[in-house]
């Protein structure tokens, strides 16, 4: 019977550390998410990459250098 106890013990053992490490891990990632921003502007800024560029067509920007030919 001795034998048969101390797996038993240790499969226990190993299980409830990997529990707590899930857990842990749980809050970790629930702190991170809560911390987490998209943007590293703040609230209200316009993105530098798309500033000034309004929905719809663009205009060609090669359009002013070519002449027109008839």
């Amino acid at each position: 019977m001795a034998n048969r106890t101390r797996p038993t013990l240790e499969k226990r053992a190993k299980e409830r550390a990997r529990q707590d490490k899930r857990k842990q891990k749980d809050e970790r990632r629930l702190t991170a998410k809560g911390t987490k921003t998209n943007s590293p502007r703040g609230e209200g800024e316009e993105d530098p990459d798309i500033a000034g560029i309004v929905p719809g067509p663009q205009p060609l920007p090669w359009d002013d250098e070519e002449e027109e030919v008839v």
